[in-house]
């Protein structure tokens, strides 16, 4: 059986001094024929908190990134996934943040289920994840991450929701 979660989630796009992204290797516990991923940080907003707050959150639980000013909404996305027996359909706001300390992955309070998923984390180029050609969440980062790079920041949060649910 899977079940349905609706949720609004925040997520953030990292940046540090040197350019580079940073992402979470993921994959399923339940489902370990799905492969894995490379994603941004991010999840669940929690009741009262703006997306922001959440974003801010999610850096420290899942990287232990604590001294980082999470920025504006830079995109927003729909997303229907499986993952873990559940079949999420997560409005998503995506934030941007810089930061000049190229932290190590020091997770500060991961869900058990977190846990199992995320397997390793590191800091990539645009030029490393083009050339690894791997798999990334969002699914369309690489189309819009060279842009934010080159500091073409949009003033309104842009929609970058997986073709197929636009």
């Amino acid at each position: 059986m899977v079940w349905s979660l609706r949720r609004p989630a925040a997520r953030v796009v990292l940046i540090d001094d040197a350019q580079r992204v940073f992402l979470m290797h993921g994959s399923d516990p339940m489902r370990p024929e799905k492969g894995s991923w490379w994603e941004i940080p991010g999840g669940g907003i929690e009741p009262g908190e703006t997306s922001q707050d959440a974003a801010t959150r999610e850096l420290y639980e899942e990287c232990g990134f604590d001294s980082v000013e999470v920025g504006p909404c830079i995109w927003t996305q729909y997303v229907e996934f499986d993952f873990a027996m559940y079949h999420f359909k997560s409005d998503e706001r995506i934030h941007l943040a810089r930061t000049s300390v190229s932290s190590e992955w020091d997770p500060q309070g991961l869900e058990a289920l977190e846990a199992a998923a995320f397997e390793d984390a590191q800091w990539w180029s645009i030029e490393e994840l083009l050339a690894a050609k791997v798999k990334t969440l969002p699914e369309r980062l690489l189309e819009f991450l060279p842009g934010i790079l080159e500091g073409n920041i949009p003033t309104e949060p842009i929609d970058i929701s997986p073709k197929e649910n636009q």
